[in-house]
């Protein structure tokens, strides 16, 4: 129980920084900015209670949004990706996740791709639409939402590929 915790301490601070310290100043063209951060909701334990994994991820959003100094949009986006997240699993895992027997190193690279795909594209559309908050500025959101998405999900599958090689 103990490694667990510390395992998903450092995890959490660790995307933070990395998020905070390089991600955020990259804005490539204007308007593409990978958030790595939400890996920590996407491969947070199954089994734990859904209610710790909605704190957390209001912990990790709240965090992300005082170094950014974005009003609660992050917190926001990622209360609402953990909240939606048993549905996403089921929809990228189907029978696996009935189960509760989804090891992310073990499953096949579609279904992973799948799952980090709408789990982007959901934080990315609610964090742009709250951050523009304007329904005349629609296609902004798309766009920002599209090639952000792009870019977090690249990232997201080249660090779990990193780090899932280390621990074999």
């Amino acid at each position: 129980m103990n490694s667990i915790f510390s395992i998903h301490t450092i995890r959490f601070i660790s995307l933070v920084m990395l998020q905070v310290i390089i991600l955020n100043h990259i804005n490539f063209l204007g308007y593409i900015n990978p958030y790595i951060y939400i890996l920590f909701i996407a491969l947070f334990p199954i089994s734990t209670n859904r209610i710790v994994l909605i704190l957390l991820s209001f912990l990790i959003g709240i965090t992300i949004d005082l170094f950014l100094d974005s009003g609660g949009i992050h917190a926001g986006a990622s209360v609402l990706i953990a909240y939606a997240r048993p549905v996403i699993l089921k929809a990228s895992f189907g029978a696996i996740y009935e189960h509760q027997s989804i090891k992310f190193n073990t499953v096949d690279f579609g279904s992973k791709l799948t799952y980090f795909t709408l789990l982007t594209i959901t934080h990315h559309l609610v964090l742009f639409s709250l951050e523009i908050f304007s329904i005349s500025k629609i296609l902004l959101v798309l766009r920002k939402t599209l090639f952000s998405s792009i870019f977090t999900i690249l990232l997201s599958i080249i660090v779990t590929i990193i780090f899932s090689r280390k621990s074999k």
